[in-house]
C-alpha cells in the first residue's frame, strides 16, 4: 500500500464527507513519497480553530506522521466546504532545507 493510501485510510477515522490526498513529492527535491496535501471536510472540525483541527489530523495519522516529510492540511467543516468548494493550490517549492547538503 502506498503512503498516500495509508494516509487516506488513517484519515477515514475523521469520518470525512470529502477527502482527497495528493502526493506532491514530484514538486520537491526530497525524494518519493515525502510531501502530501490533504483536503479534509468533516463535521469533526465544527467549532474548532485551525490548531485544534490540525491536532485532530495528527491524532488520526498517529505514527504515520514520522514516515513522511511534509503534509499540507486543508481542513473544512461541511458548511465551509459548501461555501469555498476547493482548497488552494500548493505553492511552488523554493527548494532548500537545513537537511540539504551545501
Amino acid at each position: 500500500m502506498s503512503m498516500r493510501d495509508r494516509i487516506q485510510s488513517a484519515l477515514g477515522a475523521l469520518e470525512p464527507q470529502h477527502l482527497e490526498v495528493f502526493d506532491e513529492s514530484h514538486m520537491h527535491s526530497r525524494g518519493q513519497e515525502t510531501h502530501y496535501k490533504a483536503v479534509i471536510v468533516s463535521p469533526a472540525f465544527t467549532g474548532l480553530n485551525a490548531v485544534k483541527r490540525h491536532q485532530k489530523v495528527y491524532g488520526a495519522l498517529g505514527e504515520l506522521m514520522g514516515q513522511f516529510h511534509a503534509l499540507a492540511m486543508h481542513t473544512y467543516t461541511p458548511e465551509e466546504w459548501a461555501e469555498q468548494g476547493q482548497a488552494p493550490d500548493s505553492p511552488t517549492c523554493r527548494g532548500g532545507s537545513k537537511h540539504d547538503l551545501h
